[in-house]
């Protein structure tokens, strides 16, 4: 089985912090198991904190000084990993997304984050936020929008995407903006970067009517599935939670039209939106 690959200690702070994590077990002679154990912790939990796909907390932070006799290293930068430009309840989710090999999502109100125009996301983030200053909805469409510069590598992540019907068909923004926003998905999906389908209405009930699925695998830690609510998210390592997930992302594929259809239909739907608005 291949060793972990090393980290660029300077990309960001959480990845200085999993690096020196990793050095410091070694150091220490324990495994990412028996380090666990003395945290109460699953041996996959420190190998996501030295992968960077789960962000360090002041308690464990405290616990690892303690344990691995860092003085206050981990205590004392555990703020800065901790600082992040995106909401709290999805920080680590959209940290976890830049270092995923692969990312299946599940859309039932609207079009994924990743796969946004600007236009689109301003219209969502107003949507949350009616009353907020201008630079504060600037800040976070902003954020969304650098998110999606994982996409610039032709090759990683691989990102699959199931968006129901019900978010293609809410005018979100007005017509051009929908437009404009089709016309990007359906680029994104015909030059092969992203996996569309769609899931559509005549599908009937499925399983995921209960909310958004989020999956992410990665090279050197175990899968993670998110879950999000209005203003909550919260990332799950269970196996068998992931398992059942995984399963039910498999049931909506098979529900879905195929990559074909769905890109003939997000065309022809942003075609529709552009002559209603120009006629």
């Amino acid at each position: 089985m291949p060793g972990p690959k090393d980290l660029d200690p300077s990309s960001s702070p959480r990845a200085l912090l999993g690096a020196e994590l990793r050095h410091a077990r070694e150091k220490a002679g324990l495994s990412q198991e028996e380090l666990g154990r003395r945290l109460f912790v699953s041996g996959s939990f420190i190998g996501q904190l030295e992968a960077g796909t789960r962000r360090m907390q002041a308690e464990y932070a405290r616990m690892l000084d303690e344990v691995l006799g860092t003085e206050d290293f981990f205590t004392r930068n555990c703020a800065a990993a901790a600082r992040s430009k995106y909401p709290e309840h999805f920080a680590q989710a959209a940290e976890a997304e830049e270092v995923a090999t692969a990312i299946r999502q599940y859309a039932p109100l609207l079009i994924p984050g990743l796969l946004q125009t600007p236009a689109y996301a301003r219209a969502v983030c107003r949507a949350y936020q009616p009353t907020a200053p201008k630079e504060e909805i600037d800040r976070l469409v902003t954020a969304r929008t650098e998110r999606a510069r994982i996409l610039d590598d032709p090759t990683e992540p691989l990102l699959w995407a199931v968006i129901d019907e019900a978010a293609l068909r809410r005018v979100t923004g007005g017509r051009a903006v929908m437009a404009e926003a089709l016309h990007h998905l359906a680029g994104l999906a015909g030059s092969g970067r992203a996996i569309v389908q769609v899931l559509p209405f005549d599908a009937g009930a499925h399983a995921a009517m209960q909310g958004a699925i989020k999956l992410m695998d990665f090279e050197d830690a175990p899968p993670l599935v998110y879950f999000e609510g209005v203003g909550t998210g919260r990332l799950e390592d269970d196996p068998a939670v992931v398992r059942h997930q995984r399963f039910t992302y498999e049931l909506l594929t098979a529900c879905a039209l195929s990559p074909e259809k769905s890109l003939a239909l997000i065309e022809a739907m942003a075609q529709d939106y552009a002559y209603e608005e120009h006629p």
